[in-house]
């Protein structure tokens, strides 16, 4: 006998048979977990920027960096506001019959909350190279990381949604 191995994500029925409140169910359930794992992301990121400004090293940076720096940090907070929305959403319309809206707008949530990380990565990449390296080398390592965000975001699922 040959060993077939189990399909994530399946399940013991056919999707096409699930109803449209299982389908919101289980489409809920993996959106948050993916959130989980992002928000924590983000968070590290925010420690680390909170982290910079009390170093020594702070008060020496230009008005540049120090513009680069605040708006990073902002997008980091928003990010993190925009991400921890869906929770919210769940928690405030739970057992409210609404669980299918709340799956369609929480996921439009996690695609900006995922653009606004993508920003804010990108910011501080910016920054540390422009800290590290020089200001050339900077924006050109932030624009390959945007543009390695952009693929991976938009390019490689449009990608593997043709046949």
């Amino acid at each position: 006998m040959k060993y077939v191995p189990k399909q994530p994500n399946s399940s013991p029925r056919p999707l096409s048979r699930e109803t449209p409140e299982e389908r919101a169910d289980r489409n809920l359930v993996e959106l948050l977990q993916e959130l989980r794992v992002v928000q924590t992301g983000v968070q590290i990121v925010f420690a680390f920027l909170l982290g910079v400004a009390f170093t020594s090293r702070f008060p020496q940076l230009d008005a540049f960096e120090r513009n680069t720096y605040v708006v990073t940090l902002l997008l980091t907070v928003v990010s993190s506001a925009v991400l921890a929305t869906p929770v919210a959403l769940h928690r405030g319309l739970f057992h409210k019959g609404a669980k299918i809206r709340i799956v369609a707008l929480s996921a439009r949530l996690a695609e900006v909350g995922l653009v606004f990380l993508a920003l804010a990565l990108n910011g501080a990449v910016l920054l540390l190279m422009n800290v590290v390296l020089s200001r050339t080398a900077a924006f050109t390592i932030a624009a390959a990381t945007s543009a390695t965000f952009a693929g991976l975001r938009f390019v490689l699922p449009r990608a593997l949604r043709r046949p």
